[in-house]
């Protein structure tokens, strides 16, 4: 059972199960499944389902290392920046530079797309196999046509998986 301190305020435990369902929202947003996030977080399935839930028991460096797993961060605010945050629609940030998402959507990289092209039925990669997909097809990069987020992502799990073309 999860400890919670007697003084509380419901206004505490309301922010985080909100920040659980905006993390639950992304990870399904991203379709990614609880294992895999778990995984690329380094906590528990366990530990994730009680973050999703907003369980102020979990220590911030839980929640913390599912929010960049996930490509979020956490931002402390005012209540007057709440408020208008609320009132405006704001769009999510764009994913910071070196981010590897989980799963990687052809649709948003066109060269890996084109190099994708064996692969039937599958709208996404693991980080892994689309880098194996880039050095396999390593002559037929044309980094000059790439996009600067293509570039971005390529450069990243360069970096992250610690290979080199």
């Amino acid at each position: 059972m999860p400890a919670t301190a007697p003084n509380q305020s419901t206004t505490c435990i309301a922010q985080l199960q909100a920040l659980g369902a905006r993390i639950r929202a992304q990870r399904k947003a991203l379709k990614v499944s609880s294992t895999v996030t778990a995984e690329a977080a380094g906590v528990s399935r366990v530990t994730l389902h009680r973050i999703e839930k907003g369980e102020p028991s979990v220590t911030v460096g839980a929640y913390g290392n599912v929010l960049a797993a996930l490509g979020l961060e956490l931002q402390a605010r005012s209540v007057l920046q709440d408020s208008h945050a609320a009132s405006s629609q704001e769009t999510p940030p764009a994913a910071p530079a070196g981010w590897i998402p989980a799963r990687i959507r052809l649709a948003d990289y066109p060269l890996l797309r084109s190099l994708a092209w064996h692969v039937q039925g599958i709208d996404t990669l693991t980080p892994t196999e689309a880098l194996d997909i880039y050095e396999r097809n390593a002559r037929h990069l044309d980094t000059q046509a790439m996009s600067a987020h293509e570039q971005d992502l390529l450069a990243s799990l360069r970096l992250a998986l610690s290979r080199a073309v």
